[in-house]
């Protein structure tokens, strides 16, 4: 592999701007640089949550995870570059799987448990984040769908993961409970 990033300070965004794949400069402050700054910040949520001792199968998911918001955030980067159909289809499939052994749900549960699936959680919100910040790109700007439903799906799938990690720490469910008032 080359050497891709051999300068990290150029100094070049002193002025609040940044450069886009194409060679685009935009305000730090541009919508499609939320976008991607609302990834970067999910993907760091999911390393402190990679920290943390987890089922293989889960890590792997978690780090494949890791690999596609790079590639969203590449995309968003690159406007007009497509977002691939199969990483949707891999998530529907890890949806499928991972929530198959685990009971219905017939009430919300709090976000909690134990320390990895409280930090799924956390996840979990920044994805819903990412999502909202792209919707209002989307409001303005031509971008591929694809993302969106990756975003939306991958929030489904970290609640999932968060009480497949709570199992596996026999950790309980807490259960909302509405207070009266």
């Amino acid at each position: 592999m080359a050497n891709r990033l051999t300068h990290i300070v150029t100094r070049t965004g002193d002025d609040g701007s940044t450069g886009l794949a194409d060679g685009t400069r935009v305000s730090k402050g541009d919508a499609r640089i939320s976008v991607i700054g609302t990834l970067d910040e999910l993907n760091s949520h999911i390393g402190v949550l990679l920290a943390e001792p987890l089922p293989a199968e889960i890590r792997q998911e978690l780090l494949q995870i890791q690999h596609d918001l790079f590639d969203l955030g590449g995309v968003l980067a690159f406007p007009g570059a497509p977002f691939t159909q199969d990483k949707l289809a891999r998530l529907d499939g890890s949806i499928k799987h991972f929530n198959a052994e685990l009971p219905p749900l017939r009430e919300f549960i709090l976000p909690g448990g134990s320390r990895a699936a409280a930090l799924c959680h956390v996840a979990r919100t920044q994805t819903r984040c990412a999502e909202r910040n792209l919707v209002l790109l989307m409001q303005h700007e031509i971008v591929s769908p694809e993302g969106l439903r990756y975003l939306n799906r991958l929030s489904d799938l970290l609640f999932i993961l968060s009480r497949v990690i709570n199992r596996a720490a026999n950790q309980p469910e807490s259960y909302w409970k509405k207070t009266e008032t």
